[in-house]
């Protein structure tokens, strides 16, 4: 039996009944919060604006409201949250804002996933990473590895039984373009391209070749040991294990064409984050709360990249 809400740590409940067309999934990272919308088992929209870690929590609930009002909607709307934050003094803002509207908030932690966290200290796993985990097993199966392009590159291995069983953690491609330009009296900000040779033959084609093309080799790199690793752990073909792209970055040109990753999928962690929310309220969209089950139209914008993951 699944937990009811009222069960679940890390849920904060008001009288009201909450209702799943109107959740407000949001994802708080070190660059960029991150909200969809969630109409039954789809994102019926999504935005993105700067992280600013030193918002009031009046500011913060002006930033969301303001974000939702661009596709129509309002805080007003919203009868639920499904938070994962990595930045605390925002999570505070967040619990103030859910406080004051009398709104239930569930927030991503090793506690509240219904999923097994096998690390030395659960705790300290990021909330995104945990949520992009039980997204990927939920929408995609496993063994399964998640590599999310941000401030930081992740790579998160599950297990084949949907279990969190660790990772690592790279610096992002623009942490790396940022030292560069910050650091050095005469190299300049350039724009993220990958560039047509490896051999630049002045500045800009030079540090797009070391930042662009060095960072593609970085993950592919990490990404081909991690999945020797976990095939061997999981006892399966490395073939077997679904890679899926996400992140602020997973957009970009230069990440279409990464070969050995089955999908980009930048919305991952919010619908994990819905996925979470229907665990907790015991929805019958997630049946047995198995690894598998809940895609629906949650899937609708997936990129499919390879034959694998169809």
């Amino acid at each position: 039996m699944g937990r009811t809400m009222a069960e679940t740590p890390g849920l904060r409940l008001s009288a009201g009944r909450y209702h799943r067309a109107m959740l407000l999934a949001l994802d708080i990272g070190n660059t960029n919060v991150a909200l969809g919308l969630v109409n039954g088992e789809a994102i019926v929209a999504s935005r993105r604006a700067a992280t600013r870690s030193a918002s009031t929590p009046d500011e913060l609930e002006m930033l969301i409201d303001g974000l939702l009002h661009l596709d129509g909607a309002s805080l007003a709307d919203v009868t639920g949250i499904s938070l994962a934050s990595v930045v605390p003094a925002l999570t505070s803002g967040v619990e103030t804002m859910a406080e004051r509207r009398g709104l239930p908030l569930l927030s991503a932690s090793a506690a509240t996933m219904p999923i097994p966290v096998r690390t030395e200290r659960p705790a300290e796993v990021g909330a995104d990473r945990l949520v992009n985990g039980l997204a990927v097993a939920r929408l995609y199966g496993a063994p399964a590895i998640v590599v999310d392009v941000g401030t930081a590159t992740t790579f998160d291995c599950i297990a084949r039984d949907g279990g969190y069983i660790g990772g690592a953690i790279a610096p992002g491609l623009e942490i790396g373009l940022e030292a560069l330009a910050s650091r050095t009296a005469r190299l300049p900000r350039i724009e993220l391209a990958e560039p047509k040779r490896a051999i630049g033959t002045d500045t800009v084609s030079a540090m797009q070749s070391g930042v662009v093309l060095g960072y593609r080799a970085l993950t592919l790199g990490l990404l081909e040991r991690i999945r020797a690793e976990l095939a061997r752990t999981e006892k399966v073909e490395e073939s077997a294990i679904q890679v899926v792209l996400t992140g602020g970055l997973s957009a970009a040109p230069w990440a279409r064409d990464l070969p050995g990753v089955d999908a980009i999928d930048p919305e991952l962690t919010l619908k994990g984050l819905a996925i979470l929310w229907a665990v907790a309220s015991g929805s019958p969209a997630v049946p047995g709360q198995t690894t598998a089950g809940w895609t629906g139209s949650a899937a609708g914008s997936i990129h499919i990249i390879s034959e694998k993951a169809r």
